[in-house]
């Protein structure tokens, strides 16, 4: 009987499935597994082989166990193991899983490059965010800097003219009161001699001449106090109002460029759509096609802010127009055709002008819009003067000359025509 190869250690539960399937004879995968009594597999190849030539009882390979008779039989599972096993070792899978993990690998590496360059935009982001930040916090505190100064400056002028008027009265008052003192002293000494004569009564004594004394200045303290006790934050926001920069700019309509269906006030503050045209002569200026009017002032440079009161109106547009827009065609208002405008529409949908227009969400509607105009930094920014609130912002604003912008629209369904105002002073409204 040929000598039997060394007996393998035997497979456990850890040990890889190609090791669980191979012969122990030939060191290979099972061709043919063949599996004995004793449980152990072998080739059929190999067992038959191992076999030959032997008489009577054969043994196991692995386990020496005795068989009677050599008898073995097929293990068709264990063969379709070997089968999977072994395709799996084939090129072909060998390519195919290359080729899966290559794509995975990309896959990953991609998405990998995407997520770095997120982090990157998000750094980036913040960084701009807190630089941003910083430059508007020092633009915050610059600001109410000017406005502290402003109410520094008004308190000490209002000290130190209390100050003043205080002095002046004590001023009055202490001449008179030492004017009274000498009287009385004079008086007192003519009163000694008197009666020392009285006593020795020889001749009329010599006596001082009374001092005249004035009547008491009046000291209104009502009159004193009165512009003290005023409302005097009230007064000084007044005050304030003037030193703004930007005030408030007091603007007025330009009639020459309304179009025929709008009424411009005498005072040029008020303009209104109406039904009846008037007629006027052709102009370069006027505005033909599209119910429109400009201001009379325009602004090329510097920060300018204005506010136009509204009202109930359910359609308007207003802001600022370039000076070189077609005033003679009828063009829609976008920062393409020289318009950064704020718009209503049906009563309660309010559109940025933009292209196309933007639907802006608003708290409550405004009575009174505010524009502000930075034409150095090209911003034409719009807010609720009512309570500040900011409605939208154009950040890329017009270059050169332009106007304040304003159209009432046409009225509709047989409403009346709401007029569009414009606000002076710092109390308008």
């Amino acid at each position: 009987m040929a000598a039997a190869p060394a007996a393998p250690p035997p497979s456990s539960s850890k040990g890889s499935l190609r090791e669980d399937l191979t012969c122990a004879i030939c060191c290979d995968l099972f061709q043919e597994p063949v599996m004995l009594s004793c449980m152990h597999h072998f080739c059929k190849a190999c067992i038959s082989r191992y076999w030959r030539g032997t008489l009577g009882p054969v043994t196991c390979p692995q386990c020496r166990k005795e068989f009677r008779s050599k008898q073995f039989q097929t293990n068709y599972l264990v063969a379709a193991m070997v089968d999977k096993v072994r395709s799996s070792s084939s090129d072909t899978y060998i390519r195919n899983l290359e080729k899966q993990l290559s794509a995975a690998l990309q896959s990953h590496n991609s998405r990998k490059e995407d997520l770095l360059c997120t982090i990157r935009k998000d750094r980036d982001k913040m960084d701009i965010i807190k630089r941003v930040g910083a430059d508007l916090q020092g633009s915050v505190k610059s600001e109410f800097r000017a406005l502290h100064q402003i109410l520094q400056e008004e308190e000490n002028h209002t000290l130190d003219q209390l100050r003043r008027e205080e002095a002046e009265e004590l001023e009055k008052v202490q001449h008179h009161l030492e004017a009274a003192e000498l009287a009385v002293r004079e008086l007192e000494n003519n009163i000694k001699l008197l009666q020392q004569s009285n006593v020795t009564l020889t001749e009329f004594p010599q006596l001082r001449p009374s001092v005249e004394v004035n009547v008491a200045p009046d000291f209104d303290i009502s009159a004193f106090s009165g512009k003290y006790l005023a409302p005097l934050q009230y007064i000084t926001w007044r005050r304030m109002f003037k030193a703004l920069k930007p005030g408030p700019a007091a603007l007025t309509f330009d009639a020459e460029t309304a179009h025929p269906s709008i009424h411009v006030s005498r005072d040029k503050t008020v303009a209104v759509e109406c039904d009846a045209m008037t007629l006027h002569p052709s102009s370069s200026k006027r505005f033909v096609q599209c119910v429109n009017i400009l201001a009379a002032q325009a602004f090329q440079s510097g920060r300018h802010y204005w506010e136009v009161e509204v009202g109930s109106s359910p359609k308007w547009d207003l802001g600022v127009a370039s000076e070189t827009v077609d005033r003679r065609a009828r063009i829609k208002l976008s920062p393409e055709n020289g318009y950064w405008t704020l718009r209503l529409r049906n009563g309660s949908e309010y559109w940025a002008g933009t292209q196309p227009w933007t639907r802006l969400q608003l708290g409550s509607p405004p009575q009174r819009i505010g524009v502000y105009l930075d034409c150095d930094e090209r911003k034409v920014a719009f807010y609720n003067a009512d309570d500040m609130s900011p409605l939208c912002l154009f950040s890329k604003g017009p270059r050169g000359k332009v106007f304040p912008f304003f159209s009432p629209c046409i009225s509709e369904n047989g409403q009346k025509p709401h007029p569009m105002k414009l606000l002076h002073g710092a109390l308008s409204g």
